[in-house]
């Protein structure tokens, strides 16, 4: 049994009874096309569609003019998501996925948190001098929350039946804000899509939601985390299904990699090194970036680069230098492609960060590059696969 928000179930039943079908057959859909790539017929592009051939663009709002970067945290923390949003960070993602367990109260409280922060109400008390710690009132930086994937599920909310983690979590944000304390359109991060069909399952929630609560229209804004393989074929589509709703696309390059291997599982060459040791610029993330650069730009949206794994480390001023040097290079590359931000995720990475940028956005950038590239390029010859790597990667698993 949960305690949940006076009228919020009423509210959510509703919800629940139009979309869990359809939550359920995209599910069984992603299996299907995993199932499909382990007998040898891998992802690939679609046929041209009015979504790839039509002249037809969308309007970025103002306040998401510029994020050249987007410093990320978990929900749950209320001390981290306050100092995020007082870094000066053109942006933050307050996350209710992968850096928070999903666990129900961590899960309440990263709601709660995030809730607060959207007000700008959210506060810590910092003990070491004895004073509460508020969110600025200078503060101008866009607050996104990132909501729980559509592969997890949540329970003890409908009796008797799992519902989607994705559509409690975005029902739970809309339900508890009140409009009148935010600052700018209600804004989530979507991760781990797989097709662009999930696209319009967003577009119909998002759309129910807001007649629901009786709020305009496209009210609602929301980034999507490019972090699967199917994905990146149908980045175009996703953005067309989704384009009352969608300003930005994300490279979630560390999940990418991890469903590179899911769907070549088969095939040794897609035994990758330790994550550590694969250059920023490896052939298969480079060609992908180019590519969702330039889908977003001709589309008229943000193209936001992928978190940097090295954190800077104020103990050690040897790891810090090596930390922040390894970032300047990372977000270099992704600025020099022409993306339009980058993702951090500790408060001494935003200056680093900001400054590779040279224009609030880059939207401006085109590239004549081939539409339809190869997006499996074998890694060769890049990487160490050692002992320690393996086990440092397990450790990590396990901790988490």
């Amino acid at each position: 049994e949960v305690d949940l928000p006076v009228g919020f179930y009423k509210f959510y039943q509703k919800l629940h009874s139009e979309f869990v079908d359809r939550w359920i057959n995209l599910k069984q859909a992603r299996k299907r096309v995993l199932e499909m790539a382990h007998r040898g017929k891998l992802p690939d592009y679609l046929p041209p569609s009015e979504a790839t051939q039509a002249d037809w663009r969308i309007e970025l709002p103002d306040y998401l003019k510029d994020q050249r970067n987007q410093m990320t945290g978990p929900a749950d923390d209320a001390e981290l998501v306050v100092k995020m949003l007082n870094s000066g960070a053109p942006g933050v993602m307050i996350d209710l996925e992968d850096s928070m367990a999903n666990y129900w109260e961590n899960l309440e409280r990263g709601i709660n948190n995030a809730i607060s922060a959207l007000h700008e109400e959210l506060s810590y008390y910092d003990f070491k001098r004895d004073m509460k710690v508020p969110i600025f009132s200078s503060n101008r930086t866009a607050a996104i929350v990132r909501v729980r994937g559509l592969h997890i599920s949540q329970g003890g909310i409908i009796p008797g039946e799992l519902t989607s983690a994705s559509m409690y979590d975005t029902a739970r944000i809309a339900f508890g804000v009140d409009r009148t304390k935010l600052r700018h359109n209600l804004t989530f991060y979507i991760p781990k899509s797989e097709s662009a069909e999930e696209a319009l399952f967003w577009r119909d929630l998002f759309q129910r939601i807001e007649e629901l609560l009786g709020w305009e229209k496209n009210y609602i804004k929301c980034f999507a985390l490019i972090e699967s393989h199917p994905i990146a074929y149908q980045m175009e589509e996703f953005i067309y299904n989704l384009r009352d709703y969608l300003v930005g696309l994300n490279l979630g390059r560390w999940d990418y990699m991890a469903s590179l291997i899911h769907f070549n599982f088969e095939d040794p060459q897609w035994v990758l090194p330790d994550r550590n040791t694969i250059p920023h610029d490896v052939a298969f993330f480079q060609t992908l970036r180019h590519l969702m650069v330039e889908i977003c730009h001709k589309r008229g949206i943000l193209a936001i680069g992928g978190m940097t794994a090295l954190f800077p480390n104020r103990q050690n001023a040897e790891l810090n230098e090596r930390a922040l040097k390894v970032l300047e290079a990372d977000k270099r590359n992704e600025a020099e492609i022409g993306m339009d931000g980058a993702w951090t995720g500790h408060p001494d990475q935003n200056e680093v960060a900001v400054k590779q940028f040279p224009y609030p956005n880059q939207l401006h950038v085109r590239k004549q590059i081939d539409r339809y590239p190869n997006l499996r390029i074998p890694p060769e010859g890049i990487g160490k696969k050692t002992l320690a790597g393996t086990r440092a990667a397990i450790r990590t698993v396990i901790r988490y």
